[in-house]
């Protein structure tokens, strides 16, 4: 049998006047995905001949606008998602913990509709 590695979730973390601060692994796989679709849809929207009457369907000053909408949607959407589907009865007794985001705490189901919903207040 394999066994499981022992990794920590922590990248590094340090404290600041009482408050523990970590960057996680799961961040950086965050915050690069948005990076890699910035320069994805810079690149796809500056090539004309892509695009039917070689307009884009939007500029680029609006990329900007969508990633905002988009990150949003992430980080409401995520922690509403994990409240709602995973401990939604902890959360009701002590409604103050919801924002408590550096404690973790996403869920895929809720992203998925944050970006969704941040999708259509984009358009």
């Amino acid at each position: 049998m394999i066994p499981f590695p022992n990794i920590s979730p922590e990248i590094f973390s340090f404290s600041i006047g009482g408050f523990e601060l970590a960057l996680r692994w799961y961040a950086i796989s965050y915050i690069l995905g948005f990076i890699l679709a910035v320069i994805i849809m810079r690149f796809f929207l500056k090539r004309d001949h892509l695009w039917k009457f070689r307009t884009a369907p939007f500029d680029l000053d609006q990329v900007d606008s969508l990633i905002t909408y988009l990150i949003l949607g992430v980080i409401v959407g995520g922690r509403v998602g994990y409240v709602l589907f995973y401990n939604f009865q902890f959360y009701l007794e002590n409604p103050v913990e919801i924002l408590r985001v550096w404690d973790g705490g996403m869920s895929f189901h809720g992203i998925f509709l944050g970006v969704v919903i941040a999708g259509y207040f984009f358009c």
